[in-house]
């Protein structure tokens, strides 16, 4: 199957200028949803996946669906923008012990919400790091990460 590629950010909606005050004449373009996806293993080194994200980009949602269930202290992953990998995403709120669909947070942090807001003026690569992965660790899952292209937010 053939894919298209736009060098975006992408936007789209009939109505591009507001003229007047109802519903068909204000303004009605936005921003198109990304998603970028990468598998990934359990492991207690952080590694860089294959996922960049634009620079100023929002995001605006982290997901696994894991495969084989993360083992070890509740199966949980860190999600960041570094080999720290806690900028985006602390363990605590990322539970992957489960086959199924985990979705992440910045939970209460207030850095790592303003992460998500905008991720900063440079293209960001997302690392993974499973928090206290015992040897021998099997857990596996598709890590997606949805965002908003260079919508150039802050709170």
């Amino acid at each position: 199957m053939a894919t298209t590629t736009f060098t975006g950010p992408v936007k789209a909606g009939d109505v591009l200028n507001t003229t007047g005050s109802t519903a068909g004449t204000v303004k009605n373009v936005g921003f198109v949803e990304m998603v970028q996806s990468v598998a990934i293993t359990q492991s207690a080194t952080a590694a860089a996946t294959t996922i960049c994200i634009p620079a100023n980009s929002q995001i605006i949602g982290i997901s696994a669906l894991v495969t084989t269930g993360f083992t070890g202290a509740a199966g949980t992953l860190n999600v960041g923008t570094t080999s720290t990998s806690t900028e985006l995403v602390a363990a605590a709120n990322f539970d992957l012990a489960a086959v199924g669909l985990a979705s992440a947070s910045p939970g209460t942090d207030a850095t790592r919400t303003a992460k998500w807001i905008d991720v900063g003026t440079t293209d960001v690569i997302i690392y993974v790091k499973a928090a206290n992965a015992p040897s021998g660790s099997t857990g596996a899952a598709i890590l997606t990460v949805r965002y908003v292209q260079a919508i150039n937010l802050t709170a």
